[in-house]
């Protein structure tokens, strides 16, 4: 077991970033709490400390259970942490609103081809 890890090494090494240096970018970005105040980079982790992370996939409140310096497989970075049961289902609950929002894609980026308007002049009833 160790005895200092950095926050942004250990934010790598639980897969909450693909790389280190975005880890860093979050801290500095004040998208990181550690035990309620905004975390820098170098900050050290302690096990038991309580984590608000904000990423793109969502916003996790975690414990931290181990310390680790070393990035391995998914299963292990999952027991590095526990989230905490109100975080799992507001993210849930986050997860299941944005599907339920309608999506609107801009299918065509450039102006239609001449086979493109063809089809637009006859579904529009002109010939």
């Amino acid at each position: 077991m160790m005895g200092r890890v950095r926050i942004d090494k250990w934010l790598w090494a639980a897969r909450f970033f693909k790389t280190r240096s975005l880890a860093s970018h979050a801290c500095e970005l004040g998208r990181i709490q550690s035990n309620r105040q905004p975390a820098k980079p170098s900050r050290e982790v302690h096990v038991g400390d309580l984590l608000h992370v904000k990423t793109e996939r969502g916003d996790f409140q975690v414990e931290v259970l181990i310390l680790s310096e070393m990035r391995g497989p998914a299963a292990v970075a999952q027991t590095l942490y526990r989230e905490t049961e109100e975080s799992r289902q507001a993210r849930l609950k986050a997860i299941e609103e944005r599907k339920s929002m309608p999506e609107f894609f801009d299918f065509h980026d450039s102006r239609p081809s001449k086979r493109n308007r063809r089809e637009l002049d006859r579904l529009r009833g002109r010939t």
